[in-house]
């Protein structure tokens, strides 16, 4: 199965690799640790590699994985669900902010509906229902790749959102665009997300996978006001006293209170793990995903780069968990891959001193 065959290809980092950047960073022409976290990051990236110095994360592929959510019916969210689809347009317009920061970094966009409820407002002439062209990774063209599991999740407060199968169909789904992505050259891949309410089901992964309470895991979302947050919470927590989800069992979780496009995003991540390639993390989304593929594979999380801090709480605790520190703070809650595009030239610029800064002995430079 591809799952169980992703899983297995995942290996710890590589601790000669990071070694030889530690000792690295060790000669290069600037004062020991004067880079911060960057030069931990590279070691870490050189882990992940399992070369010193490790490849440039580039080109940069952003992969949008898009999905609707039955839990919309308790009203969690002002936005109406239509939303969801009119935004793929909007996307694969080029009008979005994610697309704005995309054509910055230089990074390609992949849009998948995963599971959007709607019809798309779209021409079906430019969905690719077979997948992505694995020749090309053009940032001037976004894409969309059609692989729906099922139209929109089940209400988790009322029952499981989605089957085991289900779950795993959209795993495997983001596992194959992984691949499609590295095939085609991306060297460094990056979470985007897209449906309206998808902030419940990612408080309820946060909550399940970490043992918090709802409170702590659930934030504001799109902005709703105190009566309808104090409601989100409170459907947060009636669904983990329903459905009592297990952390141990992964797949388990994503079926009782998750989304789909998080069950794919946790598949985009164990992927890219598999091949050893990194994945920028977005917001909160792509981090109580991240929890999934970390609770699959545990080794999946030295692939991980924690892109920034979501103003969602649940983000921190999730992050937490995880043992990883974010690039940036600039108090975004936008999604799409926006705090992942940002903090991207931060992860290329890690990388880059490993290749092009010169050693004291090769600059003819003097140690203290």
């Amino acid at each position: 199965m591809m799952l169980e065959t992703t899983i297995a290809a995942i290996r710890p980092a590589d601790e000669a690799a990071m070694a030889a950047a530690r000792e690295l960073h060790g000669r290069l022409t600037k004062p020991a640790g004067s880079l911060g976290a960057l030069e931990e990051l590279s070691v870490r990236l050189a882990g992940l590699a399992g070369a010193c110095p490790p490849p440039l994360p580039e080109p940069a592929a952003v992969a949008i994985f898009a999905g609707d959510h039955g839990v919309h019916a308790q009203g969690v969210s002002p936005w109406p669900q239509e939303v969801t689809a009119q935004m793929i347009g909007n996307f694969l317009a080029g009008g979005a902010v994610v697309n704005a920061f995309a054509r910055q970094a230089g990074a390609s966009v992949t849009v998948v509906d995963v599971g959007v409820a709607t019809p798309l407002p779209t021409d079906p002439a430019v969905a690719d229902a077979a997948g992505l062209d694995p020749a090309v990774l053009d940032p001037a063209v976004p894409r969309l790749v059609v692989a729906s599991v099922r139209r929109g999740t089940r209400d988790l407060a009322v029952t499981a959102a989605l089957t085991r199968d289900e779950a795993l169909a959209a795993v495997q789904t983001g596992i194959r665009i992984a691949d499609e992505l590295i095939d085609a050259g991306a060297g460094i891949l990056l979470t985007g997300d897209m449906g309206i309410g998808n902030t419940t089901p990612a408080a309820a992964l946060i909550a399940a996978f970490t043992g918090v309470d709802a409170l702590d895991a659930t934030g504001r979302g799109t902005g709703v006001d105190d009566p309808t947050y104090a409601h989100k919470v409170a459907v947060v927590r009636a669904a983990l006293a329903r459905h009592i989800p297990d952390p141990t069992d992964p797949l388990g979780v994503l079926a009782a209170v998750g989304g789909l496009e998080h069950a794919a995003l946790a598949g985009l991540i164990l992927g890219a793990a598999a091949r050893r390639t990194p994945v920028l993390l977005d917001g909160v989304i792509a981090v109580s995903a991240a929890l999934a593929a970390a609770a699959f594979a545990p080794d999946a999380v030295s692939a991980m780069v924690a892109g920034h801090r979501s103003a969602e709480p649940g983000a921190t605790v999730a992050l937490r968990h995880l043992g990883l520190d974010p690039l940036i703070d600039l108090g975004l809650r936008l999604g799409e891959g926006t705090g992942a595009l940002l903090a991207l030239p931060v992860v290329t610029g890690a990388v880059r001193v490993l290749h092009e800064v010169a050693t004291f002995d090769s600059a003819g430079v003097a140690e203290k």
